[in-house]
């Protein structure tokens, strides 16, 4: 909890001022925050001057860079107010994608905002199969008419120990059995478990 607040909690510790609600935007960055284009939304996380000169030649903007309202960090974070508007008019002028391809190859960071079906097409989710169908038990499938279910597999890919999926979700009480017999119970303690409505 307090390390997402960190910046805040220093700033409040420091100042004594309770920092208000800013959104996207970090509170001693700028500009360091979602920004609209042309067809959405991608993220700027721009941490200091030389990131802002690069962005700002990209962007056909140098004259931000030299402005001694924008040239330095703290400026930035003060001047906000006039930069941040300034940038978004120019943002929207291109897409998302286009905005990372003018951007990835100037070490400046910045990534597209997804929906969640724009995350499950991306490139690198596919290629870490982060997506696992599995077949349900015969049983399951009967009852339901659902033959498989999709799920997110494991994002940990450790080599000696690989994350195993042995089973999809089960239904409900589909290992009642299993599990009791697993704590020690027999069919005659599993039966009178069920005759007496318990499980």
């Amino acid at each position: 909890g307090m390390a997402i607040l960190a910046n805040q909690a220093a700033g409040f510790l420091n100042t004594g001022k309770v920092p208000q609600r800013q959104g996207n935007s970090h509170p001693s960055l700028a500009p360091y925050q979602d920004f609209p284009t042309a067809d959405g939304s991608m993220l700027l996380a721009i941490g200091n001057d030389g990131q802002f000169s690069r962005f700002c030649h990209a962007a056909g903007k140098p004259e931000w860079a030299a402005d001694v309202r924008y040239a330095g960090m703290a400026g930035r974070v003060t001047n906000r107010g006039t930069l941040i508007p300034a940038m978004e008019e120019v943002t929207r002028t291109r897409t998302t994608a286009q905005w990372i391809t003018l951007l990835e190859d100037k070490a400046v960071p910045c990534g597209p905002i997804n929906d969640i079906g724009q995350a499950f097409d991306d490139a690198q989710v596919k290629a870490r199969h982060l997506v696992v169908n599995q077949p349900l038990s015969p049983a399951v499938a009967k009852q339901s008419a659902i033959e498989s279910i999709a799920s997110v597999a494991s994002p940990l890919r450790l080599m000696a120990t690989p994350p195993v999926l042995n089973r999809p979700p089960p239904a409900l009480g589909e290992h009642t059995d299993e599990v009791l017999t697993e704590l020690g119970l027999d069919r005659v303690a599993i039966a009178a478990l069920r005759q007496t409505g318990v499980v």
